[in-house]
């Protein structure tokens, strides 16, 4: 499927390819049946009409293929410039979501959390190494940006709690913000399940259920998204994120 899909973008952008990477899970180590397949596609400029029709028509191809991964598929196209340092201003990207078949126009992916995933942890499928194309980035503004988006999504969801009340939303909040905690503290980011084990081993223990449980609900999410969170658990998730946030100060500052 990955052949398919880089070989396609290949032959549709032609000159104006650049290189195709994987990040997340399968870059970080320690994926399963149930992780995305996020891809970062490096173009020199942004394609024109005839070749976003093309790219597509190509995904929706790869939709439709006999494979359980070309479902999962996560990832956005990044022209070179942009790619190379996070500029606030820069457009969205064509962005493609896990278990869509169409582009659409996302700032999804444009964090320095991306780039530090690929730069650092990076799986070439074709092109050169990512530390050729992404300049370095800090330990310090990996945590200012973490800590930003920790605060900003908190009180998005505080402003609205009912956002998180489904069986696929209350288990990820629970686990990104353990991965965010631990990013503070490293300055790095890790998979989800060495997340997990941190989390559980560093954080007050009373967490250690809510956060073993967030663990073992990852399966079938595109089922649990259409299904109630139960009432505890959501109670119990708004809890730990108002503790992870009265962390954050506290694993930001103190090194391992």
């Amino acid at each position: 499927m990955l052949h398919d899909l880089v070989t396609s973008v290949q032959s549709i952008l032609a000159d104006d390819f650049v290189g195709s990477y994987l990040h997340g899970s399968f870059a970080l180590g320690e994926y399963d049946i149930h992780s995305d397949v996020d891809f970062l596609v490096a173009v020199e400029r942004e394609g024109d009409e005839a070749q976003l029709a093309a790219l597509q028509a190509m995904h929706g191809r790869i939709y439709d293929l006999d494979s359980h991964w070309a479902k999962h598929l996560e990832g956005s196209y990044f022209p070179k410039g942009t790619l190379r340092r996070y500029d606030q201003a820069s457009e969205p990207l064509h962005y493609l979501d896990n278990t869509s078949r169409e582009l659409i126009r996302s700032k999804h992916d444009d964090t320095l959390v991306v780039r530090w995933v690929v730069r650092e942890c990076g799986v070439v499928l074709a092109g050169p190494a990512p530390d050729e194309l992404i300049d370095p980035i800090s330990a310090d503004d990996l945590r200012m940006e973490v800590l930003s988006t920790m605060r900003d999504w908190g009180q998005e969801i505080f402003a609205n709690p009912d956002q998180m009340s489904n069986r696929w939303y209350q288990p990820f909040a629970v686990l990104s913000y353990c991965r965010m905690l631990q990013t503070l503290h490293t300055g790095r980011v890790e998979s989800k399940p060495a997340a997990v084990r941190w989390a559980k081993d560093a954080l007050d223990s009373r967490w250690a259920g809510l956060i073993q449980r967030a663990w073992d609900e990852r399966p079938n999410p595109s089922m649990k998204v259409k299904q109630p969170a139960d009432p505890n658990e959501l109670k119990s998730t708004l809890e730990f994120i108002e503790y992870a946030l009265a962390a954050s100060g506290q694993y930001a500052y103190k090194r391992p």
